[in-house]
């Protein structure tokens, strides 16, 4: 008797979630809402809201106004995520908190002469914004099962480009609408766009797939922590300590004009002495969680290092939207052409080097024996970002020698600068999601989104410094003035951080820790 096989048919294309449109219309139209306000903040201060102040102080009050925001923006998911995962779940925490944003920026268009009030809402913006964080990209992951998973990169890629697409035409028109029809208008249309993002993702409602919050997990990353400093004095004796200096923080920056920097010094030494105890006493969590759990905790505590090693990288980053902009107001340039539209540059650079990296320089590395692993691409781009603001520097030293040039020569900076972002950020978001089990994931994302918000303290902290007169005789005294002193400071600051890094990246076991097949 014979048999006749017949091959396997293959079905037809899997196609990609009807609902995923929605996601992406949104996430498009938040990101330029978010983009547009942000990359106009530092001139509006300057030349509208601080204009009280003497002249000279009205640069370093917006800076310091700008990167509080920031600080803002990225500790909230911290909130967001919490909400989500405990109470809400991801669709209705967005929904709420994007309705939390659309306040805010009503009351920016609202109170452009209000100082009281358009602060608030920056902080219901920083709300709002920071809240979705965390939940935008999982949501996305949630749409997709074991039948289509295949597709979820090609929607990823897309939601990556319109992030750049938004920000990029935000960078170049908003600049323009602020200049020609005034700040109430050019602030309007970020949050016009926040509406119709916020419409677009309820419009969604019916075709979502929704993940249900999860129970308390009792063997999370903060529950084991807490059973390990109980165990021993040693480690619950550093934790104390920790607690003891982020006090101190509020005793010796008093008022609530130093709130936000005494806060994020608080919040350093509660982690940094916390995680030294916890490390102490890993051993005593044994027996009370599984073995699975505290190896968990202990590969958050090794990347916790590496993390605070990127910190100054943000300090640096974002300081383009700052101190850039400000030191390209000193520049020639076209009279049509605005210092803030500058930073489209970056989303331009990043949609054009990540195929260039990815296609061509890895590759063309890889074939003569040098392999561009995760931690060599993050020590390259800390370093590339410091080259990117000695470059600033010494531009900055022509300027204050009084001879003007082109702002067109911004754009090597910013080349450097986006290069060490793609190796940096991009980089660094995977290699955080592969070094903890699946129950720590969420806490060592969140840690990498609070490095950006350590990295804008560090901003915080210099800006502080350099208004004590003892450093500012300091600076004197180099031939430097203060905003070149700095960006040279910021450079060394960063190439420090990439020497360090290295070092320890050499002596780091990587970890995979990617969901079986």
């Amino acid at each position: 008797m014979s048999t006749t096989t017949v091959a396997a048919q293959p079905g037809p294309p899997t196609p990609i979630p009807g609902q995923i449109p929605f996601i992406i219309g949104n996430e498009g139209c938040e990101r330029f809402s978010f983009y547009g306000m942000r990359n106009i903040l530092t001139v509006f201060l300057v030349s509208t809201l601080l204009t009280h102040l003497p002249e000279a102080e009205r640069a370093g009050a917006a800076k310091d106004v700008f990167h509080t925001f920031v600080i803002g923006v990225y500790f909230f998911p911290l909130l967001g995520g919490w909400l989500a995962d405990r109470f809400f779940g991801k669709y209705h925490t967005i929904f709420w908190l994007s309705l939390v944003y659309c306040a805010g920026q009503l009351c920016l268009a609202l109170f452009v002469d209000s100082r009281p009030g358009f602060y608030t809402g920056l902080c219901l913006i920083a709300l709002g914004s920071g809240g979705i964080k965390p939940c935008v990209s999982s949501f996305v992951g949630d749409q997709f099962d074991q039948t289509n998973k295949h597709r979820a990169k090609v929607v990823f890629d897309a939601f990556y480009w319109i992030i750049n697409f938004g920000s990029f035409f935000a960078s170049l028109l908003m600049p323009i609408f602020l200049k020609q029809l005034g700040p109430a208008i050019a602030f309007g249309i970020p949050g016009a766009l926040m509406f119709v993002s916020t419409v677009i993702l309820w419009a969604g409602r019916k075709k979502y797939v929704m993940v249900p919050p999860t129970p308390p997990d009792p063997h999370s990353f903060l529950r084991v922590s807490w059973t390990a400093l109980r165990s021993g004095a040693p480690g619950l004796g550093c934790a104390a300590f920790g607690v003891a200096v982020a006090g101190s923080a509020f005793v010796f920056l008093p008022g609530g004009e130093n709130f936000v920097r005494a806060f994020c010094l608080a919040l350093v030494a509660v982690i940094a002495f916390g995680g030294i105890g916890v490390r102490l006493q890993l051993a005593g969590a044994r027996g009370a969680h599984p073995d699975e759990a505290v190896e968990g905790v202990r590969g958050v505590l090794r990347v916790l290092v590496l993390f605070a090693l990127v910190t100054p990288f943000w300090s640096l980053f974002d300081q383009k939207a700052s101190t850039w902009v400000l030191q390209a107001d000193a520049m020639s340039k076209p009279a049509w052409f605005q210092s803030s539209q500058m930073q489209a540059l970056n989303p331009a650079l990043v949609m054009l080097l990540i195929p260039f990296n990815n296609l061509l320089l890895f590759p063309a590395l890889r074939r003569l024996g040098y392999e561009m692993t995760a931690l060599r691409r993050m020590t390259m781009g800390i370093a590339f970002s410091g080259v990117a603001w000695v470059i600033v520097g010494w531009m900055q030293v022509v300027l204050d020698g009084g001879t003007a040039f082109s702002i067109t020569w911004q754009v090597l900076p910013y080349a450097f600068l986006t290069l060490g972002e793609v190796l940096v950020s991009a980089t660094g978001l995977e290699f955080a999601y592969s070094q903890a089990p699946q129950a720590m994931k969420g806490a060592l994302m969140s840690f990498w989104l609070l490095t950006v918000t350590i990295g804008n303290l560090w901003v915080l902290v210099v800006n502080a410094g350099v208004k004590n007169a003892k450093v500012t005789d300091f600076i004197a005294s180099t031939g430097f003035g203060v905003t070149a002193f700095q960006m040279f400071f910021f450079a060394a600051f960063a190439f420090a951080a990439a020497a360090i890094f290295g070092l320890v990246a050499r002596g780091y076991k990587v970890a995979d820790h990617y969901r079986a097949s």
